[in-house]
């Protein structure tokens, strides 16, 4: 899952002509009203097919320090009963007590930690604190910056998406789906807004 973490060749052109770029730098809340991100997941179904879903209802925020990236931030809240697999009765099997366990635990939250690029700038990993059903795991997301600027309603944004992989049994899921469905890849795909 080589990710890469791109570099603004506008703001190059605009500093090579003299004129101040905006580098990005600030902070950004997601962009809830646009409805331009999403958090995904995927798992195997028996080896045979692939079972994609997605949660509707989260919130979040990211800082972005141009000068040192490293020194950038993102948090994330998910609403777990708002899990969407297409399939109703599934979708209250996943919120039971063999996953999710939405009663108990009604929010799964990540909270990075540190952010390393590689010395060529081509891979970004936000190593963050993911807590899932109770359970608090250090997670590695592999990261690409999607791109930056102004909007046309006058704001500025910047957008990314990462993916990582959970066992889920580290994070006490119960239900046994077969050794295939042991490993399941989530894919996050933010916009946010300057603030």
């Amino acid at each position: 899952m080589k990710k890469r973490w791109l570099v603004s060749a506008v703001a190059a052109m605009a500093l090579s002509s003299g004129v101040q770029a905006d580098d990005g730098a600030g902070v950004y809340a997601f962009d809830k009203e646009g409805s331009h991100q999403f958090v995904m997941f995927k798992i195997s179904h028996l080896g045979y097919s692939w079972l994609y879903g997605r949660f509707n209802e989260f919130e979040g925020q990211f800082s972005f320090d141009a000068e040192n990236p490293a020194a950038s931030s993102v948090n994330v809240t998910i609403n777990t009963d708002s899990v969407d697999s297409n399939h109703a009765e599934r979708d209250k099997h996943l919120r039971s007590e063999d996953f999710l366990f939405v009663d108990e635990f009604p929010q799964a939250t990540f909270q990075s930690k540190r952010i390393t690029i590689d010395e060529d700038g081509d891979e970004a990993d936000i190593v963050g604190d993911l807590t899932l059903r109770g359970v608090t795991r250090e997670v590695t997301l592999e990261a690409e910056l999607i791109g930056h600027g102004e909007d046309p309603w006058g704001g500025y944004r910047m957008g990314f998406e990462a993916e990582t992989e959970l066992e889920l049994a580290d994070f006490g899921i119960p239900m046994d789906l077969g050794p295939v469905s042991q490993t399941v890849e989530m894919i996050i795909s933010i916009e946010g807004v300057r603030q």
